[in-house]
């Protein structure tokens, strides 16, 4: 199996990536003002859907009926979004936005060592190391040397945000053995389909029935997660996956 390279393309693709994702520590912080971490999690997936589809539709692409594909999709969905979108929103309530962004940034690292210890094709060499270690370097000479100070590992909401990225790298090395074979938008939609499918129950049981209620600007940001963050990230997340790997996919984090 040949490794995959990273073309001028997919490093713009993951420039542009980057970008979107970081905006969602943004929305996620004012939406945070008035929603539960778990309900954001659940309208993040649920409004990101409806495009999905539309876009799969327009393409006229085939919808997988193998049990096989959708279980792989359900447990991409609890990898790649229920779980670690749950932990940066709880992290979120209790630590400042360009902390946990910071700390996100170690999916870039995660990436390159869970994908260089389970793939064949992706070893893990001291070049993916350091372009991930410099990445992470990057975020937080954005985000400033304030939030980088408050690093705490006796922290619970900051280890639940590490914890996120490892998910994040999980979820590459998974979507690449997996679900390889399919278009990257209906893997798009699959996962996202799964992750609303775990989340459903999970946020009605803790936060209870979601109120509708909201500000125009927490619905602004629940809206802008939905589809500026998730259906038009994850249509490029795959994009990316298939083009450059499942640890250069991480480093978009």
């Amino acid at each position: 199996m040949t490794s995959p390279t990273i073309s001028p393309a997919s490093a713009l693709m993951m420039l542009a990536l980057s970008a979107i994702w970081g905006g969602s520590f943004f929305f996620a912080e004012i939406a945070l003002a008035e929603v539960p971490p778990l309900t954001i999690t659940l309208h993040r997936v649920i409004w990101a859907l409806p495009l999905l589809w539309l876009v799969v539709r327009l393409r006229g692409i085939a919808v997988p009926r193998s049990p096989r594909v959708w279980g792989a999709y359900l447990v991409m969905g609890a990898l790649n979004n229920a779980l670690p979108f749950s932990l940066i929103f709880w992290g979120q309530s209790r630590i400042e936005g360009g902390l946990a962004s910071i700390l996100n940034g170690t999916a870039a690292v995660f990436g390159a060592v869970v994908a260089g210890l389970l793939l064949a094709d992706e070893r893990l060499t001291r070049r993916k190391i350091g372009g991930a270690a410099l990445g992470l370097l990057g975020v937080a000479a954005v985000i400033g040397p304030d939030a980088a100070r408050a690093l705490d590992p006796r922290s619970l909401a900051q280890l639940a945000v590490i914890a996120a990225a490892l998910s994040y790298a999980f979820a590459g090395v998974w979507a690449r053995k997996h679900l390889s074979g399919q278009p990257p938008q209906m893997n798009a939609l699959g996962m996202l389909t799964g992750s609303a499918f775990l989340m459903i129950p999970i946020a009605l049981w803790v936060d209870g029935v979601p109120r509708l209620d909201l500000a125009p600007d927490t619905w602004a940001a629940l809206i802008a997660l939905a589809v500026l963050s998730t259906s038009c990230a994850y249509l490029l997340y795959f994009a990316i996956l298939r083009r450059a790997g499942a640890a250069i996919s991480c480093w978009s984090r």
